[in-house]
């Protein structure tokens, strides 16, 4: 039931934040978790940013969390790479910030399509885009034998005035060039859902995945064992939930609609 939960797993994009802005009740629903005796984790599939950036973002919102408080694409994608390509170079379509995390955490990484040994392609979503790296993963897709990620399927990214492509757009437009399509590793992959479990030790029934897809956040709490509450203040309706194939098992305006029902 709604009122016994006790971990609540948190999208960002849509779901608490739009863009810069913190989404109406999301301060006071963190808050009340927390005094509670509950945690909340915010599990993302955006990967443009490194956890000390959210909790800098975080901060500049009012909002105080630390490390734990985040399980991020990023971190799921570079525990996977970690585990299936140790030592070995990866070529990466992404962001500077997300390609920064990925040295700090001793993955060997190159930008260059030309470097001899890149044993897998990773894309991520880029607002630093260019059509010269798209080229160039082209190239390094269609004329050698490598592994192939991506951190997240999410086809748009919510903002300010409505949305801008995602990496599943990204990877999409990719698909039509190289007719390939990579592995992707955030939600709805259950990596972050397992490793929020691991780390704060609350049941699968205590939990809730909550956040604004579908196709993402809520596919990803069934495929967790997981309950799930879509919020409609992103990019899912009411009327698209009612006629997806695993629906969530709550539905609210937002945040704080989902707040006042768990009180």
């Amino acid at each position: 039931m709604l009122k016994d939960k006790k971990l609540f797993l948190l999208d960002i994009d849509g779901t608490v934040c739009k863009g810069k802005q913190l989404i109406g009740g999301t301060s006071e629903f963190l808050k009340d978790v927390k005094e509670s005796g509950g945690q909340f984790v915010f599990i993302t599939n955006n990967a443009t940013k490194s956890i000390d950036d959210y909790i800098e973002t975080f901060q500049g919102l009012g909002i105080t969390t630390e490390y734990h408080n985040f399980i991020t694409a990023s971190f799921a994608t570079i525990q996977y790479l970690k585990k299936h390509y140790p030592n070995q170079l990866i070529y990466v379509l992404g962001t500077k910030s997300f390609i920064r995390e990925l040295k700090r955490n001793q993955i060997q990484v190159t930008t260059d399509c030309q470097d001899l040994g890149i044993a897998c392609v990773l894309i991520s979503y880029d607002n630093q885009l260019t059509y010269e790296k798209l080229q160039d993963t082209c190239e390094l897709l269609s004329t050698r034998e490598t592994g192939y990620l991506a951190t997240n399927p999410d086809y748009v990214c919510p903002i300010e005035f409505g949305y801008v492509p995602d990496c599943g757009a990204i990877c999409q437009m990719l698909e039509h060039a190289v007719n390939r399509l990579p592995y992707y590793i955030g939600k709805p992959e259950t990596a972050m859902v397992d490793f929020a479990l691991k780390l704060n030790h609350y049941t699968r029934e205590e939990t809730l995945v909550v956040g604004d897809r579908l196709y993402t956040d809520i596919l990803c709490g069934y495929n967790a064992h997981v309950e799930s509450a879509l919020v409609l203040t992103g990019e899912a309706t009411r009327e698209e939930a009612e006629q997806f194939e695993h629906k969530p098992d709550y539905i609210f305006s937002s945040v704080a609609a989902l707040h006042k029902a768990w009180k």
